[in-house]
């Protein structure tokens, strides 16, 4: 077992990553902070090859990509193509269309994924599916996520289990990083805090309410790689200070 790295989920900050200059601006100030490694994901039409530059100029790590799932079924080669450049062999989607989320869905998604997985792992890649919320609906017992990895093994499909969207489906974070052991290379890590007014919020890492000390001991017993910092909403805050503040909690926390 190892601690897992600290990346930053650039989601965070996809109002920052819409030009070619603002992602080499914006990767600056990601490692600036002190991340090594980095998800891409919300990028405006940017060339991979300039991509791949500034990754290499601010020394970072491509830990994961989130592509749409249709560009997997209609553009395999150039996703390949484009991860090749990047160095990057945890590819991911952040979910599927709601048709899928059935049980005959995962039936379908299988037989679609089983001829790309297998491809993907001739190119030393993996594929990783996201969750939120909703793949915790029950149907007969079980939620349609036990039965997502229940059905699909892991030779075909890992696990990137989000902190935030398992509490919000009413789960627990540590119990499912637990049952994903060794199917898991990439962990979703954001916190949860409430408002005087019962919202439920994002947070950033230790500002909210998730058991971090149960959450992270399970993903360092499961062998994670990268816990992947992201925050959907900062509201009032700047999002590069949200990736700081999570990244300064998660290193006292003693992830790498």
């Amino acid at each position: 077992m190892s601690k897992p790295v600290a990346g930053a989920q650039l989601y965070t900050v996809r109002e920052f990553c819409k030009t070619m200059p603002d992602v080499a601006a914006s990767l600056k100030k990601v490692a600036d902070i002190g991340y090594t490694a980095i998800q891409i994901s919300g990028f405006g039409p940017v060339d991979p090859k300039d991509v791949a530059k500034a990754v290499n100029d601010n020394g970072l790590t491509v830990a994961s990509t989130h592509t749409g799932w249709n560009r997997f079924l209609e553009d395999l080669d150039g996703v390949i193509a484009e991860h090749r450049l990047l160095a990057c062999v945890h590819l991911a989607i952040g979910g599927l269309p709601r048709d899928y989320h059935t049980p005959d869905g995962i039936g379908r998604f299988g037989d679609e994924l089983a001829p790309i997985a297998e491809r993907l792992g001739k190119e030393g890649m993996d594929f990783s599916y996201h969750n939120h919320n909703h793949e915790l609906v029950r149907f007969g017992g079980k939620t349609w996520l036990d039965m997502l990895y229940e059905q699909i093994g892991p030779e075909l499909l890992k696990a990137e289990i989000d902190t935030y969207w398992i509490q919000a489906g009413g789960a627990d974070p540590a119990a499912w990083i637990r049952k994903c052991a060794g199917r898991m290379p990439l962990l979703h890590v954001k916190d949860m805090a409430i408002s005087p007014e019962r919202e439920q919020r994002f947070a950033e890492i230790g500002e909210g309410n998730l058991n971090w000390p149960a959450i992270l001991e399970a993903a360092e017993q499961a062998d994670v790689e990268f816990c992947l910092v992201e925050q959907d909403r900062c509201y009032e805050r700047d999002p590069f200070e949200s990736l700081a503040i999570s990244y300064r909690n998660l290193r006292a926390m003693g992830v790498r």
